[in-house]
């Protein structure tokens, strides 16, 4: 940690808040710490304001009080998605079989690993990137991190198997993507959040193979936007399961749980 005066870090927090950071004395807290010299912080200042994501600047973001390692363009952790977590845990019985899909930093995978004590937890990324950042999250944890497209790298025996799903599947549509804060667009991969034309393209075919790879009564549960529910709630059934939507105001969260009958 760095020690600065008082006069230094009003300075740091200014220029913050002044490049747009919301919350400017947070962040000035935790670069004062990551910072091993004044040169370090500097960098850290200046890589900052120039608009790098906090996450990748200190190595690390915050998940459902966990510290979760994030490497320069893996899909930093958002914390609406803690409502997936406590989705899933609302419907899956104990000693569940789970896969976490678009893992990415594998927030969600420990999240999941500490809340439903799973009797088989596994989770994918298409994303290199992302698979390698995961896997070192996972060590301790008995978990498998597969890279590949969505089901397909995982082993064949769970297919009709699994209790429960978990998908942070993109849903950005691709004209939106454009409109997103610098922070995402220009920092992680395209493929973590660019969903196709109307956003649903990853997450329809989630539902299909889902549908497969369940057991009869298992839960599938991923995220969306508020927009998109309707369309995906339509996917969701022709793919034979019955969906659920929920919303939490405080997350600015919504999600959906579909069942597998």
């Amino acid at each position: 940690m760095t020690s600065r005066s008082a006069v230094d870090r009003a300075a740091l927090v200014s220029r913050l808040r002044s490049a747009g950071c919301v919350y400017a004395e947070d962040e000035a807290e935790l670069l004062l710490t990551a910072a091993q010299s004044p040169a370090a912080l500097a960098d850290l200042t200046d890589r900052r304001v120039a608009g790098e994501p906090l996450e990748y600047l200190l190595g690390w973001a915050e998940f459902r009080g966990l510290r979760i390692a994030v490497d320069p363009g893996v899909f930093v952790p958002r914390a609406r998605t803690a409502l997936l977590v406590e989705l899933a845990a609302e419907v899956t019985g104990a000693a569940p079989a789970v896969v976490d899909l678009c893992c990415g930093s594998g927030a969600t995978t420990v999240a999941l690993a500490h809340r439903l004590a799973p009797r088989w937890l596994a989770a994918a990324d298409i994303d290199p990137a992302a698979v390698a950042c995961a896997r070192r999250n996972v060590v301790g944890l008995n978990v498998e991190v597969y890279e590949g497209d969505l089901f397909a790298p995982l082993p064949r025996q769970w297919r009709g198997r699994l209790d429960l799903v978990l998908a942070n599947a993109p849903y950005v549509p691709t004209d939106a993507v454009a409109l997103m804060p610098p922070e995402a667009r220009l920092h992680e991969a395209p493929v973590a959040l660019d969903g196709g034309p109307d956003g649903l393209s990853v997450l329809r075919r989630v539902g299909v193979e889902a549908a497969d790879w369940l057991a009869p009564g298992g839960h599938l549960v991923v995220e969306a936007g508020t927009t998109q529910i309707d369309a995906l709630c339509d996917a969701f059934r022709a793919a034979g399961l019955i969906p659920t939507v929920h919303h939490d105001e405080d997350l600015d969260a919504t999600a959906l749980t579909a069942h597998h009958p």
